[in-house]
């Protein structure tokens, strides 16, 4: 069934459209929220109070999902290991949110995904019977989030062969079989970012990018155009903080202590078309794991590091030289030919916003999310995880509400879908590549559409590279890019292996020349 049915705004972000709102905007204009932060919890948040009928506001310096939230794993998980800890209680609210994201936000961005523990004879009694006692009791867990086991299947014992179809290059020697469970994985990160932004523009949010905020309070804001360098200030009944690792330059009455997770990039066919989420135990633990992931154009994903990252945080996180050696050796105990430095096509690294709370080890430290109000009256939200994203918004706005005095409606997130949601019989009917299905829900049929009355729109933008030019143009006119890196980086993933980039670029270039937009919208990124 289709699930978009809700949202009947204007859902277009593009350069015409930030230019209008900035206009719209002075020390005069009617606010009930500000959100500061254009990642998950940031557009969450916005989606939540718009569509209680307040009137909103989100402003980001960089580009939507600039940060943490483009930087995950794509996992919408259970939260198993927070079982393995005796965190039942936001493992619960895990899994209640990944069906939510399953069945009703986002049913075209999100799939079931296999998760694949081979049995090797490295792995050791207590880890095979740890494991299996997890999965069982993930199975548990989605069934008390009323997630139907056609959706994700309970979790099994397979053979050394559909193991090895599975994952076809893994050890066969001493393979026993291996372990399956099911979790949620998303197409992309960035790409629900955006379409949760859209969704909130739709209900009436504005959604600023390139847009700073400056000497923020609880009641007000000085808003800086980083295009024009113009400012002006707003009044807004509520702020909401949600930067993410930056949330302690908005509210300094908070301490961070921010944790890097790395991943390495490699190419789908080193790992023999990956077809599940390959699952390898560090040595004796029985609650930390590496994942080697398939992932979109073509690749897959092995991560992630858990590493305690102190001092000033910058804007591209790097990863660690013995992160990436801790990778490579770990994925390599179940590999039947070890990867090395010259199979790595690429790497990034995201910044989790944690709590401190006097810990020794970031690994240790809660992944539950906080929502604080500042003396000076800033309502931040941090913490948590992209899977519970919607209920740190929710939590975050009913403080909003609860503070602010503002009349609002109930939370509406629960049930609504994002733009282009679709699953069941009606996509199965679009009338487009599945590829473009699953990036863009029903949405997809516009960009086939375009590429048949214009064909040179169907080219890849690089050889060898599954993304068309008529995307990159659907993304300027309607997913706010403004610049070369906002396609290459954030509304596709091309950017992630340098060399993808560079050829991808000139076609980047090339779309936005062509776009109408105003003089102030660049083609470079400074």
């Amino acid at each position: 069934m289709t699930t978009n049915s809700t949202t009947t705004g204007d859902s277009a972000l593009n350069a015409t459209r930030r230019a209008r709102e900035q206009d719209q905007l002075d020390d005069r204009a009617s606010i009930d929220v500000l959100v500061i932060g254009g990642g998950i919890t940031g557009v969450g948040a916005a989606l939540d109070a718009a569509a209680r009928g307040l009137r909103t506001v989100l402003v980001e310096r960089h580009d939507l999902a600039f940060g943490t939230s483009r930087w995950s794993s794509k996992l919408v998980h259970g939260g198993l290991r927070y079982l393995s800890s005796g965190r039942v209680g936001i493992a619960h609210e895990s899994a209640v949110e990944r069906g939510i994201l399953l069945r009703s936000t986002a049913p075209h961005l999100v799939r079931p995904l296999p998760q694949l523990l081979p049995l090797l004879p490295g792995l050791s009694k207590v880890q095979s019977t740890t494991v299996r006692a997890g999965f069982l009791a993930g199975d548990l867990l989605r069934r008390s989030a009323k997630t139907p086991a056609a959706l994700l299947p309970r979790s099994r014992r397979v053979t050394a062969t559909e193991t090895l179809r599975l994952a076809p290059t893994v050890r066969r020697e001493g393979l026993r079989g291996g372990l399956q469970s099911w979790d949620g994985q998303l197409i992309d990160d960035a790409r629900l970012v955006v379409a949760l932004a859209r969704t909130a523009a739709a209900h009436g949010a504005k959604v600023l990018t390139r847009t700073e905020a400056l000497e923020v309070t609880g009641d007000s804001a000085t808003l800086r155009d980083t295009l024009t360098g113009e400012k002006i200030t707003v009044r807004p009944r509520t702020v909401i903080n949600a930067t993410g690792v930056w949330a302690d330059q908005v509210d300094s009455s908070i301490e961070l202590r921010p944790s890097r997770g790395t991943h390495l990039v490699f190419s789908a066919s080193t790992f023999g078309d990956l077809s599940a989420g390959l699952v390898v135990p560090l040595p004796e633990s029985v609650s930390r794991f590496v994942f080697a992931l398939p992932a979109a154009h073509g690749r897959v994903y092995v991560g992630l590091t858990d590493e305690d990252a102190p001092g000033p945080v910058p804007d591209q996180p790097k990863p660690a030289e013995s992160e990436i050696d801790f990778l490579l050796d770990t994925v390599n105990t179940v590999l039947r030919e070890s990867l090395t430095r010259a199979d790595i096509l690429g790497s990034f690294a995201g910044l989790r916003p944690l709590l401190h709370t006097g810990g020794d080890s970031t690994a240790d430290l809660s992944r539950s999310h906080a929502v604080v109000r500042a003396p000076n009256g800033i309502i931040t939200v941090v913490g948590g995880k992209l899977t519970t994203y919607r209920r740190m918004a929710e939590d975050a706005v009913d403080a909003a509400v609860k503070h602010g005095k503002l009349d609002a409606g109930p939370c509406r997130t629960k049930r609504l879908p994002v733009v282009g949601a679709v699953s069941g019989a009606d996509r199965d009917h679009i009338d487009a590549p599945q590829i473009l299905i699953d990036r863009y829900g029903s949405e997809a049929k516009d960009i086939a559409a375009a590429t048949r009355r214009d064909p040179r729109l169907a080219e890849p933008v690089a050889p060898g590279i599954d993304v068309t030019a008529a995307e990159f143009a659907f993304s300027v006119a309607n997913e706010g890019a403004l610049y070369t890196e906002d396609l290459l980086d954030r509304r596709s993933r091309i950017g992630l292996v340098a060399k993808d980039r560079e050829a991808a670029r000139a076609a980047a270039q090339a779309v936005l020349a062509d776009q109408p937009s105003p003089a102030t919208t660049p083609i470079e990124s400074p």
